[in-house]
């Protein structure tokens, strides 16, 4: 069932939240032995939570857009009661957070079960899903193959049905891959448009947290749930919360829509190309728009990523070199001994790019490109050939989601489900308008061009 079925039902009484919680929790013990994307199952306290919902229904009482909704949240937002790992070894010798993350707070404000805290790559700094500490998620389309990282166990735990909606956090790209390689919908919000209060940070001046789920509707529920300014984050925005959720399906004919070209028609596989060609048709979208140096944005965004990351665990790597993932250890070395002048020019060059990128929105209203260049590769898979190249698999993954995180700007990952396995495509609006992006995605579900597919892998 999909949240806003299971709300419905809850609030009519058709169903309990508590019968809805258990029934999530026997989903998660059948499969997740296969997916492996849960590193904590919150049971006790999701079915605290969900005996309060069905309280507060029959005393006739509001239990809000998402009552009885089971979710789960990445393991580095703060779960009250457990130790932050954020994928790392390090982090379990944290004491237990005393408080939720402000975003878990608001989705159970709206009356949502959280159940359980997810996998994912270690510090964020990952594309794959793999964990070298609690073992690699595993796609629910064919456990042979990735999930995507770094929110890899959000993606494989809503693609793979055992949540309707989960929480994850996209950087350079980790909710938009896991959305393509997974067959579902994710949603990274406009930089600053969610609270991260309470959540591990990776690289703050590009850290965004946001919703994922198996069709629009949904996304847009957990996504109003969540919005509203926030004290204790300096980078949320103080402008009141937008819903969207009425919004959706809203006409999107008076839009302008355009495809990216240049460097988003390059470097991607024969899925991705058929993936953005049945979006652009459904779309009727003809025209091409160039984002003005791409490529240096993505290079910029790697810049500022290993800086701001290697500053963060500087202590950490200097006292417990040892128990790093070799992979993100020493990326975070080399981050630490990136010239302050090439990071100076990585951001002067950001404030440039923005610029022109915005421009672009005085004429369109959407820009559709590649989430991946590929479906998921198998796991364990060190490289691809992009162009006749061969590439490192674990850095390129994210070479179309990098130049627009690099940004801010909002996007909806959707999915394309080609055969045998789906991949995503972004939509990608101007800042502060979720809504367009997202009721682009709507029309693209209502007409059959994007779904979540079945978990073929189960």
């Amino acid at each position: 069932m999909s949240a806003s079925e299971i709300a419905s039902a809850v609030k009519s009484r058709k169903l309990t939240a508590l019968g809805v919680t258990d029934a999530a929790l026997a989903r998660i013990a059948k499969h997740d032995r296969v997916l492996n994307s849960f590193t904590d199952v919150t049971a006790d306290r999701a079915r605290a939570k969900a005996s309060a919902v069905d309280a507060a229904i029959a005393a006739g009482k509001n239990a809000g857009s998402l009552a009885g909704v089971p979710f789960a949240v990445k393991n580095l937002f703060d779960v009250q009661g457990l130790s932050t790992r954020a994928g790392s070894k390090i982090n379990r010798d944290f004491p237990p957070s005393p408080r939720d993350a402000t975003l878990i707070e608001r989705m159970e404000a709206a009356g949502a079960v959280m159940v359980g805290a997810l996998n994912m790559g270690e510090y964020a700094y990952d594309f794959t899903g793999e964990n070298i500490h609690d073992g690699p998620s595993r796609n629910p389309h064919d456990p042979t193959r990735m999930t995507g990282g770094s929110s890899g166990g959000s993606g494989g735990a809503v693609g793979g049905g055992l949540v309707p909606l989960a929480l994850g956090s996209d950087t350079n790209g980790s909710i938009r891959v896991p959305s393509s390689f997974c067959g579902i919908f994710g949603l990274k919000p406009t930089y600053g448009r969610l609270s991260r209060a309470r959540s591990f940070p990776f690289v703050s001046s590009l850290d965004h947290l946001g919703p994922f789920a198996r069709n629009v509707g949904d996304l847009a529920l957990a996504y109003d749930a969540m919005q509203g300014p926030d004290p204790d984050d300096a980078a949320c925005t103080t402008r009141p919360a937008e819903p969207v959720a009425s919004m959706l399906t809203q006409d999107i004919g008076n839009l302008r829509i355009a495809i990216a070209g240049g460097y988003f028609q390059k470097n991607v596989f024969s899925e991705a190309v058929e993936a953005v060609a049945r979006v652009a048709k459904g779309l009727g979208a003809t025209r091409t728009v160039e984002i003005p140096e791409a490529a240096r944005a993505r290079a910029a965004a790697y810049v500022i990523t290993a800086c701001e990351g290697a500053s963060l665990h500087l202590d950490r790597l200097r006292q417990r070199p040892n128990d790093f993932d070799p992979a993100v250890r020493d990326r975070l070395l080399a981050g630490a001994m990136i010239p302050a002048a090439l990071v100076d020019r990585a951001q002067k060059f950001r404030r440039w790019y923005r610029a022109r990128v915005l421009e672009l929105f005085a004429s369109v209203d959407v820009i559709i490109a590649p989430a991946t260049p590929c479906v998921a590769p198998k796991l364990g898979q060190a490289t691809f050939v992009l162009d006749g190249v061969e590439l490192p698999v674990r850095a390129n993954i994210g070479i179309h989601t990098q130049p627009i995180s690099f940004i801010g700007l909002p996007v909806v990952a959707v999915p394309v489900p080609l055969e045998p396995m789906p991949i995503g495509v972004q939509i990608i609006a101007a800042p502060w308008r979720e809504d367009i992006a997202l009721r682009v995605a709507h029309a693209l579900e209502r007409s059959g061009v994007v779904s979540a597919p079945r978990p073929g892998g189960l």
